[in-house]
């Protein structure tokens, strides 16, 4: 196979335009092509309202064409999780089902090292009926709803694919997120997402093959507790959380991929004498705009209807040292309550595959440092989250319902009302500055302008902005060596909860990891 680069297409190409354009390039005929695939995909619309497609390919041409453009040959590499399996006595344990626990335990299963996965939430389409339930009736199940459950966080989300790595796991990722029914634009979309839709099934098609290789899923399945001897892990404790139940099981190797909510673990592993240490995270709103406004500014006025709905992300740095900046934008998505514990509201952005809601939405974030928790603790920045959430949830009418504002109202310059929104079950109208940190509050008072000017419209007056957005990073990392495990050994710290991730590719690339360290631990490879 040999790769072009940088190939500028029109907006609505089609194969036979892709056939010619190579054609064209290579100075060959269109019989020498034996079959083309796209390698990437993006969009150029910094020119507008002169917008196209800028595409890498890959072609496989007849064996004498192809030998005369040996600079060009590219190998692109298709396979997935590979390895050879080993016997292993004592199962290991992986504690939560998200994207780092899922892939740690696809991978350790295709090890033959049949995991036991622990999950405090429900499988995906029981999970599913208990995160409308909340978004309908506001009845909160705190183990099973939009932080908790099969898929972790993410599958209620926008499932984005996007991440700052660029190396053979995430390739791998994206390849096995694929081969389990993702679309198979994610293989070389430049932003690639899945969709809170398609997503179910992916994550339930892992769970399918995870069993079928001896692995096993415990669902609505709590981690209480642990034992050690001689510094290592050999015991943990589990409680069913619909029987109460509490079994123990005997493991040498338990791996934490508690994702970033998962506070009653985080304080059993305080509790236990694991090295936390207080971590930087970020605080703020959902804004909600409409999709088309966006459109019309990301592409201009006259732009191509066969085009996606935009997305964007921006940031501003302001003279108090805080950073302002954008975070999980959704287009043609909705705003969705995530709550994951009574008596706090937490907002977050969610889409479909087809993005085609009319309304977009994305946080607006303020760095949040360990000196603004004002505390040592390791679970400061856990408590500072809480605080916020709470207030939120009195603000709101202690119904979980979110407490919102115009940004007109919010910035002081205008008495527009709005209370059109996605958001479920409902929002009220209030001041929100009341659930927020000051430093939140004023910084992004202060940085709505300079974003409007960044990307016009993106702040209009009666855009809502909804609070609030709190669970965007964990606010800790529970330290681990270089051989991924905690100051107790055969403890291995994992993904986003770990704080070693964000976001899909980079949690699943690292319970990759963590996999293949638990392989060369047992079969003793340095």
């Amino acid at each position: 196979m040999i790769k072009l680069e940088q190939i500028k297409m029109p907006i609505n190409f089609t194969d036979k335009d892709i056939i010619k354009k190579c054609c064209e390039v290579l100075k060959i005929n269109k019989k020498s092509i034996k079959k083309y695939q796209i390698l990437k995909q993006a969009i150029d619309a910094r020119k507008k309202p002169n917008i196209f497609y800028v595409l890498n390919i890959g072609l496989d041409l007849d064996e004498k064409i192809e030998n005369q453009f040996i600079n060009l040959k590219f190998f692109n590499d298709e396979s997935g999780l590979e390895y050879k399996k080993i016997n292993y006595d004592t199962k290991p344990i992986v504690v939560g089902f998200g994207p780092s626990g899922m892939f740690c335990a696809l991978s350790l299963a295709r090890m033959g090292l049949k995991p036991i996965v622990i999950e405090q939430g429900k499988c995906v389409e029981e999970r599913e009926k208990d995160v409308q339930d909340f978004w309908q009736n506001r009845k909160l199940n705190v183990y099973s709803n939009v932080q908790f459950g099969e898929g972790g966080a993410g599958t209620f989300s926008d499932g984005k694919l996007n991440t700052n790595l660029n190396n053979i796991y995430c390739k791998k990722v994206i390849r096995e997120l694929y081969n389990f029914g993702a679309p198979q634009q994610i293989l070389y979309f430049s932003k690639p997402h899945i969709g809170s839709d398609k997503l179910k099934n992916v994550v339930k098609n892992i769970r399918k093959e995870i069993i079928k290789l001896g692995g096993e899923i415990r669902f609505s399945t709590k981690f209480i507790d642990f034992s050690v001897k001689n510094n290592k892990i050999n015991l943990i404790k589990t409680q069913n959380v619909i029987t109460n139940e509490v079994q123990e099981i005997n493991t040498n190797h338990l791996i934490l991929c508690v994702g970033h909510s998962a506070r009653n673990c985080f304080e059993v592993l305080y509790n236990k004498g694991i090295v936390l240490h207080q971590k930087p995270f970020a605080m703020g709103v959902r804004i909600e705009q409409d999709q088309q406004t966006i459109n019309t500014s990301q592409y201009g006025q006259n732009h191509d209807k066969n085009l996606p709905n935009a997305d964007y992300k921006l940031a501003v740095h302001l003279p108090s040292g805080r950073s302002v900046f954008t975070f999980c934008m959704c287009p043609g998505g909705k705003v969705v309550a995530s709550s994951s514990e009574e008596g706090e509201v937490v907002t977050n952005g969610m889409s479909n595959f087809a993005r085609d809601e009319y309304t977009a939405n994305s946080a607006i974030l303020v760095n949040v440092i360990p000196d603004d928790f004002q505390s040592s603790h390791p679970l400061a920045g856990v408590y500072f989250q809480q605080k916020y959430e709470k207030l939120a949830f009195v603000l709101g009418g202690q119904n979980y319902d979110a407490p919102a504002q115009s940004v007109g109202q919010f910035l002081g310059k205008s008495t527009t009302i709005n209370n059109n929104c996605t958001y479920k079950p409902a929002i009220k109208i209030c001041d929100i500055s009341k659930c927020l940190p000051d430093f939140v509050s004023v910084s992004i008072k202060q940085a709505l302008p300079l974003l409007n000017q960044k990307m016009p419209n993106f702040a209009c007056d009666d855009n809502l902005l909804i609070a609030i957005e709190s669970r965007s990073s964990c606010p800790l990392t529970i330290l681990r060596d270089e051989n991924y495990q905690s100051n107790i050994k055969g403890i291995y710290p994992c993904g986003e909860g770990a704080g070693y991730a964000g976001g899909i590719i980079s949690s699943a690339q690292d319970g990759i990891k963590v996999a293949e360290q638990i392989y060369k631990d047992i079969n003793n490879i340095t």
